[in-house]
């Protein structure tokens, strides 16, 4: 916000160009007869020269050099060579050199300046002057007598006229209007009257003489003269004067075609005056639960025969077969027996090799070769538990050493915008070619408990009290100045050098101005506590005519000036030379009313490099800044403060903090797995022999090492490739690797324990049958999360892809690790465990004792395969059930599009963080928005008048210019966002390449041929030669010959339009400085404090960006001109715009990806594939209803968490899915019961409670961003997870799952025929032996 600010001061030194007359003794003027009242010059003041008094005709100008003088600033008075005046040369000579800021600032509007001209040409030459001038008062000069006073009698056609031609002119350089120098005051406080009472007041430090400006229409009669008000011809700004065009519309209000009005925002989508979305989902759970109980109504009545109504047929049937309903298998309506619970064989439908389609056979087939491989392989590992373990350990290990060149991400652009984004290509072509952003330091000061009020008398005549906060209060103003002087004085070191705040702060001025730039109200008394203590007082010491507060007024209302009107003659300028703007320096005031204000705010500037170590002495300062901060405490203020090494300092110290928490809530999950593997006989004997021997506390342990062994080796791998970690990825990962991890032990460990071994069965072969019963399952759930993860790193923005790319290769490690060491020390322990050792105790052994081999599987086992699944399933549970899921559904799927979008950047802070006062202030007080950049890339012809053109915004520039169409924009703030006109670098050098003015800006040494300051009051400094011009404008070879001499010249007294300040890092210059490159134009955005003001921000100015480009690009015929904004916050916003699609595509990709590799994994099954997708989407839907009505806001870090909540669904689902597919019960129901029972404990234990216990941890974290989007989300993830899968899941398998598989119950008939067949044939050969042996 101060590169607008930071050059204003040039415009504060414009001196009032006044040329008085003089007159002896009293005067009777006889203005009906239009003579002069002065002429020639009789001295000088403090403030200027004045001029003799003269009664008598007008003279004819005879001197040259005057006539040229009169040609060029008052054509209206020549009138050929007898031209008459009421002065000579040096008058006008003291017009021409008094005329040099009103050009600068006026002649970018030319009826404005002629306007303003003819007001002083008349006054000083005009031939008929006493006809509108009254003399007030005169004096003895050193050449005679001079005039004091006068009045100048005007017309309401003319004063007004001339007001509203200038009204509107613009200071580019500053982004505000011209009137606010020349008035004293800010432009939209000014009219007529005080434009012109604030030029004729000798108050102001420059005007030599009071000039009384009467405005009226009627002549004034006085005791000596009467006065006609002069009413010279009044050029509208809208209009041309003489061969110059007319003002442009930046300049002239009246010049601009119509603007098209703002867009109307677009209604919310209504039906029936209700949300569409609310309507939507209504009648998707209204209709799906009319035909869902209509459906539930007929099976209940016509299939199980629930009223009876089908007993008599059913005594038609066979005595032998008692049926009770039919069921499918695979579309084939069989009759199944009552007694099929107890005969499952009979009950099962008879399936002919003719039954069986190609995709069922090629599905047993897989399923076949699936389940062979991880028999052999889980064979083979359990026979060399020894070799595979050294083997895994080893690969684990050397791909975990590639941590030792593991780099972490912590810079916030790196890890929320893509490389190539937009925003981030943007950002980088700024700071290369303009530098990067300063550095900011800053201090907000309040005093909220104290509601005293200033009271404040103004000078006399008035009587008026004004108001002020306590802020104003002088001792609370020197408490407020001494912290800011104790800060200037801080002292840092860096590799054993001082460093100060000057050695690293902006210095816009330097060398020749080395002060820094601290915007602070302070700068109005220079930083003195003697200037707040000074006052004015009446020439006899009673009354006091002025003080601090008066001051202060002034300078609030006239940041600019370089003296104060109210009599203490003090500067308003900083230290360094800047205005202080008062909508920078102070906040919480109503409008204009500074005098409401709630706070003061000091604010250091210190200059940012794109090379970090340049950057490391204004950290150590910083530092120290904050430490001092820290220290210091005050009874009578309140502060908040922060530099810009603050957020990464505190989100450092988060991190360190939550080190502890994140520790705990994992050790937590270990104790639990530890715990809890273990097989216990029963769930009441629990002596400790048996507790030992039947514990399993080191293979969980084990397993929780093999997890984590599974992330070292992800770290170490992507460490080796050079992919740079986040602290997400360590934050993250683990959970989800424990999630899946975790869960693959519970199963496989629990399939072992609940399983009886065969006859002559080793335990080797046994868990290898073990895992080929399994490992497919696992193989499942862990392919599908890796795959869905590796696709998700498809998404641009870095923080998701490097999440997914390290989750992805994490679970399928984890998966491998599994299959081969955890199988290994799983045997290892099996054998431990059969030779009645102690856990951990291995040495220890115990007497004999009952094997459980396949009769226990724990008490929640019990509970889930007896209790739960029976209740779950039952005819009225499960229409409830399904009722209370789809209604959750619909409620979340019906605010999804309420969901928040960004992150509130206090969330990123710890709770008891410094910097959460200053955001809460900075939100409560602040008054400016951000600055915004619009940078034009190289490759425009800046030297032509079309590329000028299509740039400019003075007179003779097209509307619908770059400045135009910035200035267009600025005209409606709540729709663009854009606050203000840009500052524009062209404009202002072409109005500091205009001759006029004495001397002119632009000189050269006449010796050297070098470039002469604005400053230099050398002789040998002359106005700069100029070549033929080209429609008023310089022709190419002056034009790049000039312009850097104008980005080096500081602005002044005499030349307000150097670009030193403003423009120095803003135009590059290249090929030798033969050619102009990338420049910027820059303007202000609105107020923004909600994430969704920076989003429309950001949209409005790349829509904006974009037209411009477009329009240049049709202009000038070059399809190679871009123009594009940037603003420091771009880049952590530009997430924002593409959010949305982002995780709709994210989720997609995700879900897609799991249901292609469970089909395929699953055996072709379609059907089982589409149940797993619907559950996870469910679940997904469910946890973003659930962000909304828990304040979640979406971002990268809540999308990184649903992507994980994918990965960790597909645990839920995967498991009891692919179990019900397998299973050979001749209902739905009875598998959902089957899969249920031998998997739904498994879940439960493996993943719901492990996570809830260290769930629980994360909500006691001082961190805000743990506690929203990780205790919040995790605990959706799993609450969901666990209730979609062990509940609704059994219950939509039971209405709608998968059909039997006819191959793989061909399969099995077949074997059960082939076993009853060896039984009878062992039967028959017994009973023939039997009889020959009788």
């Amino acid at each position: 916000m101060l590169l607008g600010a930071k050059y204003y001061n040039m415009l504060a030194y414009f001196q009032f160009l006044v040329i008085c007359l003089c007159w002896a003794g009293v005067s009777i003027t006889k203005a009906e007869n239009g003579q002069c009242i002065w002429y020639g010059e009789c001295g000088s003041t403090s403030a200027g020269k004045v001029n003799c008094l003269y009664e008598g005709p007008s003279k004819v100008m005879e001197d040259p050099e005057g006539m040229n003088i009169l040609q060029t600033y008052c054509p209206d008075l020549v009138t050929g060579n007898q031209t008459e005046t009421c002065c000579d040369v040096a008058q006008l000579r003291t017009l021409q050199s008094n005329m040099g800021l009103p050009q600068q600032f006026f002649l970018r509007c030319p009826a404005c300046y002629n306007n303003f001209l003819n007001l002083y040409c008349y006054l000083t030459c005009g031939p008929h002057q006493g006809r509108f001038l009254g003399i007030n008062g005169t004096a003895a000069g050193t050449n005679g007598t001079y005039v004091k006073a006068v009045s100048y009698y005007l017309t309401n056609e003319y004063a007004q006229g001339m007001y509203n031609s200038c009204k509107n002119v613009q200071m580019p350089s500053a982004n505000e209007k011209a009137l606010s120098i020349f008035c004293g005051r800010p432009a939209a406080q000014c009219t007529a009257q005080s434009w012109l009472t604030y030029m004729g007041s000798t108050a102001n430090g420059h005007t030599p003489f009071g000039i009384n400006f009467v405005i009226g229409d009627k002549n004034v009669t006085t005791p000596n003269a009467t006065y006609v008000p002069m009413n010279y011809t009044i050029t509208p700004c809208n209009k041309q004067y003489k061969n110059r065009s007319a003002c442009s519309c930046q300049d002239c209000e009246t010049s601009c075609a119509p603007v098209p009005p703002i867009p109307p925002q677009p209604k919310p989508c209504t039906i029936l005056h209700i949300d569409c979305y609310y309507f939507v989902f209504a009648m998707i759970f209204l209709v799906f639960n009319l035909f869902f109980y209509i459906y539930v109504i007929c099976y209940n009545v016509l299939v199980r025969n629930s009223l009876g109504v089908m007993d008599s047929y059913s005594r038609l049937d066979s005595d032998d077969e008692d049926y009770t309903g039919t069921f499918c298998v695979n579309g084939d309506k069989k009759k199944k027996a009552r007694g099929g619970s107890q005969n499952q064989r009979s009950s099962l439908p008879k399936v002919s090799h003719a039954d069986i389609n190609c995709l069922e056979k090629s599905g047993s087939w897989m399923e076949c070769k699936l389940e062979s491989f991880f028999h052999a392989w889980g064979t083979f590992c359990a026979r060399h538990p020894i070799l595979i373990i050294v083997v895994g350990l080893t690969i684990a290990g050397a791909l975990s050493a590639g941590i030792a060149v593991f780099k972490v991400t912590t810079d916030p652009v790196k890890l929320w915008s893509a490389k190539d984004s937009r925003a981030r290509t943007e950002r980088d072509y700024f700071d290369s070619h303009f530098g990067p952003f300063y550095r900011t330091e800053q201090v907000i000061i309040t005093r909220p408990h104290n509601n005293t009020v200033v009271q404040h008398k103004l000078p006399p005549p008035s009587e008026q009290i004004v108001n002020y906060t306590s802020l104003f209060d002088k001792e609370f103003l020197h408490l407020v100045l001494d912290l800011q002087l104790a800060i200037e004085n801080i002292t840092a070191e860096y590799n054993g050098e001082k460093v100060t705040l000057e050695d690293i702060c902006f210095q816009p001025l330097s060398p020749d101005n080395t002060k820094c730039t601290i915007q602070s109200i302070l700068q109005y008394f220079q930083n003195n506590h003697s200037n707040i203590d000074k006052v004015k007082m009446d020439e006899y010491g009673f009354f006091v005519l002025a003080d601090y507060l008066d001051h202060l007024r002034y300078c609030l209302q006239a940041p600019a000036s370089t003296q104060d009107t109210v009599g203490l003659n003090m500067s308003c300028l900083a230290e360094s030379d800047q205005p202080i703007f008062p909508w920078i320096a102070l906040g919480g005031f109503d409008g204009d009313n500074h005098n409401s204000s709630e706070a003061i705010v000091l604010t250091f500037i210190v200059n940012n490099h794109l090379d970090e170590e340049m950057n490391k002495k204004a950290e150590a300062w910083e530092k120290s800044f904050i430490e001092h901060m820290k220290a210091f405490s005050s009874p009578d203020m309140t502060v908040s403060y922060s530099s810009e090494r603050s957020i990464e300092d505190e989100i450092e110290r988060e991190s360190n903090s939550d080190v502890l928490t994140i520790l705990a809530s994992y050790l937590i999950m270990f104790g639990y797995i530890a715990i809890t593997l273990g097989q216990y006989r029963d769930c009441v004997d629990f002596s400790i022999p048996k507790l030992m021997m039947d514990a399993k506390i080191t293979l969980g342990l084990a397993g929780v090492v093999i997890v984590l062994l599974s992330v070292s080796s992800s770290l170490g791998m992507f460490s080796y490739c050079g992919v740079a970690a986040t602290l997400i990825i360590i934050e993250v990962v683990p959970f989800l690797v424990l999630a899946v991890g975790v869960d693959n032990i519970f199963i496989l460990v629990q399939t072992f324990q609940r399983d009886k071994r065969r006859p002559n069965e080793s335990i080797e072969e046994q868990i290898g049958r073990i895992l080929g019963q399994v490992g497919p399952s696992m193989m499942l759930s862990s392919f599908s999360e890796s795959i869905a993860f590796y696709l998700g790193a498809l998404t641009n923005m870095p923080a998701v892809r490097v999440f997914s790319l390290y989750a992805a290769q994490a679970v399928l490690f984890d998966f491998l690790l599994q299959i081969t060491v955890f199988i290994a020390l799983m045997t290892l322990d099996a054998k431990r465990q059969k030779d009645n050792r102690f856990d951990m105790c291995c040495f220890i052994k115990v007497g004999n004792q009952k094997s459980l081999d396949g009769n226990s599987g724990g008490c929640l086992y019990k509970i889930v395969k007896d209790y739960y699944s029976h209740f779950l399933l039952k005819e009225w549970v499960r229409p409830i059930v399904v009722t209370i899921f789809t209604f959750y559904f619909c409620l979340s799927g019906a605010v999804i599009h309420k969901l928040g979008i960004g992150l509130d950047q206090k969330l990123s802070m710890p709770d008891d963080s410094y910097v959460l006062d200053y955001f809460k202030n900075l939100s409560a007080y602040l008054h400016t928005g951000a600055p915004v950049y619009f940078v034009v890339e190289e490759g425009l012809d800046y030297k032509s008048v079309a590329g000028q053109n299509a740039i400019c915004g003075g007179n003779g520039c097209p509307q619908n210019s770059l400045v135009g169409q910035l200035f267009t924009a600025s005209g409606q703030p709540s729709y663009t966002k854009i606050a203000q006109p840009t500052s524009s670098w062209l404009d202002d050098y072409l109005s500091w390449l205009s001759p006029g003015g004495d001397p002119p800006c632009c000189r050269e040494n006449n010796l050297t041929h070098g470039f002469c300051p604005s400053m230099d009051n050398s002789s040998t400094c002359i106005g700069c030669p100029m070549g033929k011009s080209i429609h008023g404008r310089p022709n190419e070879v002056d034009f790049m010959k000039y312009l850097p001499w104008f980005l080096k010249d500081n602005p002044g007294t005499k030349c307000a339009k150097g670009g030193h300040a403003a423009y120095g890092s803003g135009v590059n210059l290249i090929k030798n400085k033969t050619d102009v490159g990338a420049t910027y134009f820059m303007t202000y955005h609105t107020i923004m404090t909600e994430n969704e003001d920076y989003i429309n921000g950001l949209k409005m100015a790349r829509k904006i960006g974009d037209n411009i480009t477009s329009t240049l690009r049709t202009m000038l015929h070059n399809d190679k001109i871009t123009v594009f904004p940037y603003s420091v916050w771009y880049v952590f916003y530009e997430q924002y715009l593409s959010i949305v699609k982002d995780t709709i595509e994210n989720l997609c990709i995700c879900i897609g990806a799991i249901f292609v590799v469970t089909f395929l994994l699953l055996g072709f099954d379609f059907f089982s594939a589409l149940m797993i997708l619907i559950t996870i989407g469910m679940i997904v839907v469910d946890i973003l209803g659930f962000m909304y009505l828990w304040d979640i806001t979406l971002n990268a870090v809540s999308l990184v968490n649903l992507v994980m909540a994918i990965g960790i669904s597909v645990e839920f689902c995967a498991h009891i899915t692919r179990a019900f597919a397998v299973s050979l019960q001749p209902t739905r129901v009875e598998r959902a019961h089957d899969s249920l029972a031998h998997m739904g404990s498994s879940v439960l234990s493996g993943i719901t409670l492990t996570k809830l216990g260290g769930i629980i941890v994360l909500a006691f974290s001082k961190s805000q961003l743990f506690q929203v989007f990780y205790f919040r989300m995790y605990l959706a993830m799993v609450v969901y997870g666990a209730t979609h899968g062990l509940i609704f899941l059994p219950v939509m398998l039971s209405y709608i799952g998968p059909p039997l598989n006819k191959a793989k119950l061909y399969k099995h008939q077949n074997k059960i025929e082939h076993e009853t067949n060896s039984i009878t044939v062992q039967h028959h050969n017994q009973s023939n032996y039997e009889s020959i042996t009788s």
